[in-house]
């Protein structure tokens, strides 16, 4: 069967050099198609110990929990909230931090604590370790908080309601960040790099602040630098139509190009593009194709066949992605020969009965390919995955 989505080598090098020119870019000013978000907070590479409180606020879900680093890194107590009330009209800041609160105060917080607060929307990190709400995105529209600090206005609300003893200490930072902290509990690695692939997708990794023009003469600020990427807003050359028309569709025209090829949210709707006349549930997204790559006596062959040819592009374009950081990473480290991707997400720790394939050996096969067509494959790659890895970087950020 005829693969519309099949990319050669040539193809997926052009994307992955394509990444690393406008990460250079993005690395030079603000406001382009790869952001690169400093974030100041200066992680140790070993040597972390103490107690954090650490909060994670995702789509609909607010987790604490108090997490203990050191010899061994362990999760001593934590309470989660569904707190999907965000997204109603008129809630209000107040609103947000008593829900949060009522998650809170289910935990027996450390004395004098600090908090390591992972927060899923768009931020702009502060020199404080805080970070300031650009603006609220999955459906929740805040009123009052954009603009502003998004740590120092909570902490103030739960020690003045609840005496919770914070001792003001905060770093808030963003989900692809914490996973790139999470890996340095593997030490011994020239450079990490942060991935997510699930039903978005975002990279993060490490750089001297020496290749780093934009933020080149910032008081206060030197050495290594952990950058937000917002990798998934990449617009790589050798989509397809059937790309185009998911995007022409969508409601953020033009954007995020790179998550809607490859993201858990959009593979679906990849399909349906392929199938425009057949009626298939508008709500498809990549659980309902690996039902078919899972099931395939139960589904029309030519829709498994498409199903895998969609998710292994995704996985053969994410492969192409780390690539196109490598080569970034090699330009800033030349001496790097052993590099660690701590990823998180449902999509890319999938396995489907189609080919018996796993989506990470995919990529760890694609990966390795293009390294060596590119001249480097004397650097080494791992990719690993650690459980709960949100709440460890983000202690592991406020410890550092």
């Amino acid at each position: 069967m005829n693969n519309q989505f099949a990319l050669s080598n040539t193809q997926l090098l052009e994307i992955a050099n394509d990444l690393k020119s406008k990460i250079e870019t993005g690395l030079q000013e603000d406001g382009t198609e790869i952001k690169c978000l400093p974030t100041y907070i200066h992680p140790k590479k070993d040597g972390i110990k103490g107690e954090a409180t650490v909060f994670d606020l995702g789509g609909t879900n607010f987790r604490a929990a108090v997490v203990s680093v050191g010899e061994e890194t362990k999760i001593t107590g934590m309470a989660e909230k569904d707190i999907t009330e965000m997204k109603t009209a008129g809630f209000t800041e107040t609103d947000l931090y008593n829900s949060e609160a009522e998650a809170i105060v289910q935990l027996k917080l450390p004395a004098n604590s600090s908090i390591g607060y992972c927060f899923s929307y768009p931020a702009k990190p502060m020199l404080n370790g805080d970070a300031e709400l650009i603006v609220w995105t999955k459906g929740v529209n805040i009123a009052g908080m954009a603009g502003k600090p998004i740590g120092a206005p909570m902490v103030k609300f739960l020690n003045d309601t609840m005496n919770a003893g914070f001792n003001g200490k905060i770093a808030v930072v963003n989900d692809t960040i914490t996973s790139l902290f999470a890996g340095l509990a593997n030490p011994g690695y020239d450079a990490y790099i942060g991935l997510i692939v699930g039903t978005g997708t975002n990279m993060a990794t490490f750089f001297p602040s020496t290749y780093i023009p934009k933020i080149n003469g910032m008081e206060g600020w030197s050495g290594e630098t952990p950058v937000n990427l917002e990798s998934g807003n990449f617009n790589p050359p050798n989509l397809t139509k059937f790309d185009v028309e998911v995007d022409d569709n969508s409601d953020n025209k033009g954007f995020q190009r790179f998550e809607k090829a490859i993201s858990g949210m959009y593979l679906g709707r990849i399909f349906r593009a392929v199938f425009p006349n057949d009626g298939l549930d508008i709500n498809l997204d990549a659980a309902g194709l690996s039902k078919m790559m899972n099931n395939p006596d139960q589904y029309k062959l030519e829709y498994v066949e498409t199903a895998f040819q969609i998710y292994e592009r995704s996985a053969k374009l994410v492969a192409a992605s780390i690539a196109g950081l490598v080569l970034n990473l090699s330009t800033a480290y030349p001496s790097v020969k052993k590099i660690q991707v701590l990823a998180e997400g449902s999509l890319f720790w999938s396995k489907v009965k189609a080919h018996d394939t796993k989506y990470v050996d995919v990529v760890n096969a694609c990966l390795a390919e293009l390294l060596a067509e590119s001249g480097l494959n004397d650097i080494k790659v791992d990719i690993s995955r650690i459980e709960n890895a949100n709440l460890i970087g983000a202690a592991m950020s406020v410890l550092s």
